[in-house]
């Protein structure tokens, strides 16, 4: 039998090591330590929003706006834009961006989020509502019908409030699709994250690029009248060329608005930012994107996925369009 080099396995142990090391003094290096100037905000406040926040508790009603800290929560409540999450707070995957809780629900869905919808559009008045969730491969659906029901409900009992979908993929599965789509939200968002390349780096493995774009097409083909969206992190490592062959993919399925906004780091066990675009640079994202045709374009260091999602329907009416 051959003696156990001791010595051999040390200098692997070692080798590794220094490897990690290495890797880290690089990552630290990329990553900027300071936030820019541009990303001071103020503090939620004023008197709307306090009243808006009482009522809200009274009502035992809470919006994605509080628990995700957006920056952007006064300005959308000002503009009685707001934003909910559904289908419970523990996605079913694990996307290595996001702060989401990641887990198996087993199957629980929460029937009250319908008629708790409703509610919060008529509390706080709302002229848009911006309903999202996570993912739920738990669901044999993967949650299609609970959304369905959720923007009903928005529809039935609080009509002027016009409902935005930010939906998972439901695995790309059409009859499933078709169950959202047939509730007839103004907006169907479906987020491609990322640029091609980062796509297996930035997500979940079973979300997919052509996926997502497969999904924007389907809905477009088949749902005209729906407009559909989706939004970009930058600050992931991509390149200028990758976002704008993005937007041609975006385009070439005919997706209506596009958002671009800087990725933030929740924590060191997420991905770490490779770099802070400007102001500049997102205008210039802007104007290539409204160049390539989209509708609609929110671009800016603190603009998310539902940021000023009602300025679409203020756009379409500057237009002439009758909503």
């Amino acid at each position: 039998m051959q003696d156990y080099d001791y010595e051999q396995q040390r200098k692997k142990i070692r080798e590794k090591r220094e490897k990690a090391q290495e890797l880290l003094r690089a990552k630290k290096k990329s990553t900027p330590e300071k936030k820019p100037d541009w990303f001071k905000i103020k503090l939620p406040g004023g008197d709307n929003y306090t009243e808006l926040k009482k009522n809200l508790r009274d009502n035992k009603i809470w919006t994605v706006c509080e628990e995700a800290s957006c920056p952007n929560l006064t300005e959308c409540w000002a503009a009685k834009t707001a934003t909910m999450m559904i289908l419970g707070g523990t996605c079913t995957r694990a996307c290595r961006f996001c702060h989401v809780d990641t887990g198996n629900p087993k199957g629980v869905i929460n029937q009250e989020e319908i008629a708790n919808a409703a509610n919060m559009a008529k509390v706080m008045a709302l002229n848009y509502l911006v309903i999202t969730s996570v993912d739920r491969d738990d669901l044999p659906d993967f949650g299609a019908s609970h959304f369905a029901n959720v923007v009903e409900s928005v529809r039935e009992n609080h009509p002027k409030t016009l409902v935005e979908v930010l939906v998972p993929d439901f695995n790309a599965v059409e009859e499933h699709m078709d169950t959202l789509a047939k509730s007839n939200p103004f907006v169907i968002a479906q987020n491609v994250e990322t640029v091609k390349r980062l796509t297996h780096v930035v997500r979940d493995r079973r979300a997919g690029y052509e996926q997502s774009l497969n999904c924007l097409k389907y809905y477009k083909d088949n749902y005209p009248h729906i407009s559909t969206k989706t939004s970009l992190m930058v600050g992931l490592g991509e390149t200028m060329e990758e976002l704008i062959e993005c937007m041609d993919d975006l385009r070439s399925v005919n997706c209506d608005i596009i958002t671009f906004g800087q990725y933030l780091r929740p924590t060191q066990r997420h991905l770490a930012v490779e770099r802070y675009y400007t102001p500049a640079e997102f205008e210039e994202l802007k104007n290539i994107a409204y160049e390539k045709g989209f509708k609609f374009v929110a671009s800016g260091p603190l603009v998310r996925s539902s940021y000023k999602a009602a300025d679409y329907l203020k756009h379409l009416r500057e237009q002439g369009h009758e909503i």
